[in-house]
């Protein structure tokens, strides 16, 4: 529920400071130099960590149709593969994000001199580690429960 209300969070942010730079520009026709780049920094919350939360509720880009395709037996080694093949992204994410953050981590934002643009690549490992505890969960426990707080916009049957 973090990683949902994380993600939600940074996209409210979005659509206030991204209409801000567009009025100041073209109607106070005075530019704010900070609403595009915290936009995208947003973004980048946004896209990771909502990323893992959309992993972890199914709603991530799958192949359905070969899914649907093939019998019981096979479509479960497939799941299996795909959740195997999302925890190695995950770890290719940390390795590699933890990397990145470390060589950018002594540069600024020109927009945001106080801001390390280590701080700004922070969400890909850290949505890595999320990934890959949504991975153990999927691989050890199953998928999450139906009437878990991830699958509350999809119909519920009463039990």
């Amino acid at each position: 529920m973090a990683c949902i209300a994380l993600a939600s969070t940074a996209m409210v942010v979005i659509t206030i400071i991204i209409p801000y730079g567009v009025f100041m520009r073209y109607v106070a026709n005075s530019a704010a130099s900070w609403p595009e780049p915290a936009g995208i920094l947003m973004m980048i919350v946004f896209s990771f960590i909502g990323g893992a939360a959309a992993y972890r509720a199914n709603a991530h880009i799958a192949v359905g149709t070969v899914l649907n395709m093939v019998n019981d037996t096979n479509r479960r080694r497939l799941q299996f593969a795909g959740d195997v093949g999302m925890g190695i992204i995950g770890v290719f994410m940390v390795k590699w994000g933890v990397q990145l953050v470390q060589a950018v981590w002594q540069n600024s934002i020109a927009e945001f001199p106080w801001l390390s643009v280590g701080v700004t690549y922070t969400p890909i490992p850290v949505a890595g580690v999320i990934t890959l505890l949504f991975c153990v969960e999927r691989l050890w426990l199953g998928q999450p429960p139906a009437d878990s707080f991830t699958f509350r916009d999809q119909p519920q049957t009463d039990s």
